[in-house]
């Protein structure tokens, strides 16, 4: 097993091309396509599920059991929730995020047959029309509006234009790459975790090494809605690790350095010896990571045990400062994670156990030695006599 070199501008500019192609959840056809375009371009054989998640795969010696990698390239956006007499539109958010982040936004409104250029403003967005108002004004989504840069001064303005409630309204990214590595932009949450995954993919192919297991790069199209991998595994695949954003904040371990392993977020703690194994996998090869728990986190791999998957499963991300809004990772992150992942894929199955989904007790793991559970100098018995 080796540590395979990872192609940092493949990492850029495929990060670049990705926040090039609007996808909102809902509204990811396009940047469908184009994940499948580099999938082609790398020889990876793939399939889709009715809604756009793609399943890769690059043959190992058997395929049960099977890994799997998730990351998502859906996005945070909008829908039009009201066309307002005033000839704007008030904003139903896709995905949560605050609308502090969304105001001065430069978006584009997507109607059956164009696309608009606009602006998400606050309701009171000049301080020469309202003066000191414009500070005192509360924080959420009924205190904006999007004003498009089209004649259109009421609602029949509006729906002369095309414009219905419910179109999409996508985000600008305002990507920038500094020389010092960092990465500032929207939506790498995540962007940033498709363009590692498709390095790692890269890297695999090119060293033409020869892998345990069936290893399955996915990429699914409605995790910031909750749903994430619930349709795109069958029961070959054992085991599954999301990559994703980790968060740097007050309380938080995570940084925008390195890769991150959560411990557990706001579904419960993750697979104990997957888990663990990425770490081992961090330690033995020199990958700069830390660990953290994130109690109000939500993800792909999660929403796989939600929707019924009998899987292990395990979270890794990119250090993403100010999450949801204006983004910041570090290049060193997303190579940190491209690495992980080649060694991961080189790894085979955690548990052998794992080729059945049934199986008796033989085989099944420890998580603990014995002589660490017992309890002196209380009354109950030494778990060593009867384990």
């Amino acid at each position: 097993m080796k540590k395979l070199p990872i192609d940092d501008d493949y990492i850029r500019q495929t990060l670049l091309e990705l926040l090039a192609i609007p996808s909102p959840v809902g509204f990811t056809d396009e940047v469908v396509h184009y994940v499948c375009g580099k999938l082609s371009e790398l020889g990876i054989p793939f399939e889709l599920t009715r809604r756009g998640a793609i399943r890769a795969t690059i043959k190992g010696e058997t395929d049960r059991p099977a890994c799997a990698v998730v990351a998502h390239v859906d996005t945070l956006g909008a829908n039009v929730r009201e066309i307002k007499t005033n000839g704007r539109m008030s904003l139903l958010p896709i995905g949560t995020w605050s609308s502090r982040f969304a105001e001065g936004a430069r978006v584009t409104l997507f109607t059956d047959n164009h696309a608009y250029r606009g602006t998400i403003l606050p309701l009171m967005a000049s301080g020469h029309a309202y003066n000191t108002a414009v500070d005192d004004q509360p924080v959420n989504w009924q205190q904006v509006e999007l004003r498009i840069d089209e004649y259109a001064d009421s609602d029949e303005d509006l729906r002369n234009l095309g414009v219905h409630v419910g179109d999409f309204i996508a985000i600008d990214p305002q990507p920038e790459i500094t020389p010092s590595g960092y990465i500032s932009s929207r939506h790498l949450d995540d962007k940033a975790g498709v363009a590692a995954l498709l390095a790692a993919c890269k890297a695999i192919q090119e060293a033409d090494i020869s892998l345990p297991v069936y290893f399955h790069p996915m990429f699914t199209v409605t995790e910031e809605v909750g749903f994430g991998a619930s349709a795109i595994l069958d029961e070959r695949i054992s085991e599954m690790i999301g990559i994703d954003i980790a968060i740097p904040g007050t309380g938080q371990n995570s940084r925008e350095r390195g890769v991150t392993l959560a411990i557990a977020d706001s579904s419960g703690p993750f697979d104990y010896h997957l888990t663990r194994r990425l770490l081992q996998l961090c330690e033995d090869h020199q990958i700069d990571h830390q660990r953290d728990v994130f109690p109000y986190y939500f993800s792909d791999s999660a929403a796989a045990l939600r929707a019924g998957y009998d899987i292990r499963h395990a979270l890794i991300g990119f250090g993403a400062d100010s999450s949801h809004g204006w983004e910041r990772t570090h290049l060193s992150s997303l190579t940190a994670i491209a690495e992980l992942m080649t060694l991961y894929a080189q790894n085979g199955p955690v548990i052998a156990r794992d080729q059945r989904m049934l199986g008796p007790l033989e085989g099944f793991p420890h998580q603990v030695d014995l002589e660490e559970i017992g309890h002196p100098h209380q009354e109950l018995p030494d778990p060593k006599e009867f384990l």
